[in-house]
């Protein structure tokens, strides 16, 4: 089975970090995979120096992967910037990559998940990318397979190919006309309500997202991301996170270990996107915060 490299982004956050590393090493393939960590530098202005040069000081003891790749910005690029280049870079070279943050655990077969899924899905007309994470929304009963399609990306334990990737056009140009049309806004909004205030804060730079532009990619190309009905990975940086708050609709996902059935032929079902979408309506108080506050 051909193998992609793990790429692994980290910051100043050294105990996050070796929770994350303890549980990727523990995979069945981590000692015949390549492992690239990008860890970016110290804001300016800001008291985190120490906890960076923590981070750096334990990057050369890491070991458990076929080779350890350690990439050190020299300053702060933030996360964005960070995962994109990192992620092309690494792309550019493998043709595929999985990648993961310093505040995410793992299965011991989140690998075995990730390879196996990127093998199977690599010329499947509608599978995007594949994450080894899934929002804790409710399965609707007559959904049999173990994996299913979201039209809403992830960035908690994913994996894609060079030919997806590269269609990112990460300036998004055609942001103007898209935002003034109200059929695509609904479109777009099938992966949850919330998409469309999360776009709207990055374009403004109140927040800094590659992922929104990364599920907007998706729309665009009318193409899914792949997640098992049970996660291989968890959250667990809560704390500090940089787009995660104390109350984030990405926690309680227990990690699954065990073997996922691929079903090559996955098809998108109706039910399943509808539970979606409830499930990150944003509640009346967000709502009222994001019309007056940010005009959303």
């Amino acid at each position: 089975m051909l193998l992609a490299p793990i790429v692994l982004f980290c910051y100043n956050r050294v105990d996050h970090l070796r929770e994350t590393i303890k549980h990727l090493a523990n995979n069945t393939l981590a000692k015949q995979s390549t492992l690239y960590i990008y860890a970016d530098g110290p804001k300016p202005n800001a008291d985190d120096a120490g906890r960076v040069q923590k981070v750096r000081a334990y990057l050369p003891t890491i070991t458990g992967f076929a080779d350890v790749q350690i990439r050190e910005a020299p300053a702060n690029q933030g996360l964005a910037n960070s995962v994109i280049r990192g992620v092309s870079e690494v792309i550019a070279q493998h043709g595929r990559v999985i990648v993961m943050e310093d505040d995410i655990i793992c299965t011991t077969d989140f690998l075995d998940f990730q390879n196996e899924a990127l093998n199977v899905y690599e010329h499947h007309p509608l599978v995007f990318s594949i994450s080894g994470y899934l929002y804790p929304f409710t399965i609707p009963t007559h959904y049999s397979s173990e994996v299913l399609l979201l039209p809403r990306a992830s960035s908690l334990g994913w994996s894609t190919w060079k030919n997806r990737w590269e269609l990112a056009d990460w300036s998004v140009p055609d942001y103007a006309d898209f935002i003034r049309n109200p059929a695509a806004r609904r479109a777009f909004s099938a992966g949850g309500s919330d998409l469309i205030p999360m776009f709207e804060k990055q374009q403004k730079g109140l927040i800094s997202s590659w992922a929104i532009r990364w599920t907007y990619t998706h729309f665009k190309q009318q193409r899914y991301c792949l997640f098992p009905i049970k996660s291989k990975v968890e959250h667990i940086g809560y704390d500090a996170g940089t787009n995660f708050g104390r109350f984030s609709r990405y926690q309680h996902a227990p990690l699954h270990e065990g073997h996922i059935q691929l079903t090559p032929d996955v098809a998108l079902d109706p039910d399943v996107v509808l539970n979606l979408k409830r499930y990150f309506q944003p509640s009346l108080v967000r709502q009222a915060i994001n019309r007056f506050k940010y005009g959303i």
